[in-house]
């Protein structure tokens, strides 16, 4: 038996509507999991228990999970030492004294918004509790740089290699069905995507644009007008303004080179280590015997290409915290004691992260195994049902852009709306681009459009959800009404997911980034235009 037929579907629909109900992304697919082993253990409830609990260690047994659980874990360690170190804060004062004016300074929130690429909630906290000064002083609503920190968070994030985000978006697709046949790493396979993330490109395009033309519209435009004519940088009617943030600390001591200083070596090692851990793994004792014949025998470029990015990131979080923690102790930012602490904070903040990514890599066993290792063989079946259906490859980008736009707006999350739709879509991606006889680079174009509107998808929902905690917290660090940071967002994000899906149904229609760019960016020069002219006549 390859697969359980239609019974595979369980997991993945009940994980799907139990977050619907629930908004728990976490007991949603734990029972989406468990739903998977009663279905294999024939009805068992405690053989299906069992194979719970293997799975869920068997997932952190693995050399490549365990590596990138490590990483999501000390990256937010890195996190907490930045955070207390009152670094940002002696960065946004040193950066605030080269400002001038209202554009200066949403133009410095953006800026620094796109430096600080590790971390969504270090991002929204950190820029928040620096540019709110500047903005305050410079009368910019609160809406806006709530809006501004919002958009170079997630967008931002799922953008930048060396980022919790990303290194789950790899794990999720390594391991999915279909992806060995693509002949690539999945560092590779994310470098080459990028350009088909249109949703957050073009946000972080979106930000600039309407900063420079000041073509605000809809709420927004409201909040400007009044912010002008009353003196309020908040609108009253939305609520109270949410008071101090703590999380972020000022120190006198600190220089902006202590923020710089973590995210430069930590950028430098990552460079490093990618070819390395290409170089160290070539070493075999037979064909290649030493580091040095295998610099000789492979070329950069294909040691970059061909690396082990689990190996290479968590070499690279290691070095850099070592390094970080020894500049932090002569600079006398830190004792022992206070530097275990961060680090202690700054790993726990990632405990919830954590276990999401563990349940998605073993939602995503269950789904993609056959029936004689333990799992459904749901991917097998999906790809023969639609496969076999003939349904046409152009209108996947789409659909799946759509229903994990759905999933996570939601929810509330991205990470959740990964771990479900990334197994599924891959296989029919794979499977419908093999039966249309594509060559194996328009093949990975399909897959690639496919994915990248997954994340899109994903990054919209998150960015958009009034229950999403980066929207929560970009309300926060902004100390702007929640709901006036909800009203006056939404017009843009969903401006932006109609310019994305455009692109993704051109896009999927010739499966070529340049065509979906140039859709998306039809649509966008026209809501630009006309937006404003529409939505802001006075009544």
């Amino acid at each position: 038996m390859e697969h359980f037929g239609i019974l595979g579907l369980i997991p993945p629909v009940l994980t799907i509507v139990l977050a619907f109900i629930t908004k728990d992304v976490i007991i949603s697919l734990f029972l989406g999991i468990l739903s998977g082993t009663l279905i294999v253990a024939g009805g068992n409830p405690l053989v299906a228990l069992v194979n719970l609990s293997d799975l869920l260690a068997g997932s952190l047994a693995d050399g490549w999970n365990i590596r990138i659980f490590l990483f999501c874990a000390l990256l937010g360690g890195l996190v907490g030492l930045l955070s207390k170190t009152g670094s940002a804060v002696a960065f946004g004062k040193w950066a605030s004294q080269k400002v001038k004016g209202r554009v200066g300074s949403q133009i410095l929130a953006w800026f620094f918004g796109l430096l600080i690429f590790i971390d969504d909630y270090f991002n929204s906290l950190a820029v928040g509790t620096i540019m709110r000064p500047i903005t305050d002083k410079t009368g910019v609503p609160r809406a806006k740089l709530a809006y501004i920190l919002d958009s170079t968070a997630a967008p931002v994030c799922i953008i930048a290699p060396i980022s919790s985000w990303v290194i789950t978006v790899m794990s999720i697709v390594k391991t999915s069905d279909g992806f060995e046949t693509l002949g690539m790493s999945e560092f590779s396979f994310f470098i080459r995507s990028i350009p088909y993330n249109l949703y957050a490109l073009l946000t972080i395009v979106m930000v600039v644009v309407i900063i420079i033309t000041k073509r605000d519209f809809g709420p927004m435009a409201a909040s400007h007008r009044y912010a002008e004519s009353t003196g309020n940088l908040y609108n009253v009617k939305y609520g109270d303004a949410p008071g101090e943030i703590s999380g972020v600390v000022e120190d006198s001591r600190a220089k902006p080179l202590d923020m710089l200083f973590p995210i430069i070596v930590l950028i430098i090692t990552a460079v490093v280590f990618f070819p390395v851990t290409t170089w160290m793994g070539s070493v075999d004792g037979e064909t290649i015997t030493s580091f040095g014949q295998a610099v000789k025998t492979i070329g950069l470029g294909e040691a970059f290409n061909n690396t082990d990015a689990s190996m290479a990131l968590f070499y690279s979080i290691v070095f850099t915290l070592v390094i970080t923690l020894i500049y932090y102790y002569a600079r006398k930012l830190f004792t022992i004691k206070s530097s275990t602490e961060a680090l202690k904070d700054g790993i726990g903040s990632m405990v919830p992260a954590l276990i999401i990514l563990t349940m998605a890599w073993t939602i995503g066993a269950i789904i993609k195994s056959s029936p004689a290792d333990g799992g459904l063989g749901l991917s097998t079946y999906l790809s023969d049902v639609v496969v076999g259906g003939g349904f046409p490859l152009v209108l996947v980008p789409a659909i799946v852009f759509a229903l994990s736009a759905l999933i996570a707006f939601s929810t509330g999350t991205s990470w959740g709306t990964f771990a479900i739709m990334i197994p599924i879509s891959m296989p029919i991606l794979v499977g419908l681009a093999q039966a249309k006889g594509l060559s194996p680079e328009a093949t990975a174009n399909a897959v690639m459009i496919g994915v990248s509107a997954v994340l899109g998808g994903s990054v919209f929902g998150d960015h958009a959800s009034p229950i999403s905690d980066t929207t929560i917290l970009s309300s926060t660090g902004a100390a702007c009404p929640h709901l006036e940071h909800v009203a006056t967002q939404m017009p843009y994000a969903l401006f932006i997911a109609v310019c994305s899906l455009v692109g993704f149904v051109f896009g999927g229609l010739v499966l070529n980034a340049a065509v979906a760019w140039l859709a998306a960016l039809v649509v966008f020069v026209i809501g630009i235009i006309f937006l404003p002219k529409v939505l802001n006549k006075e009544a």
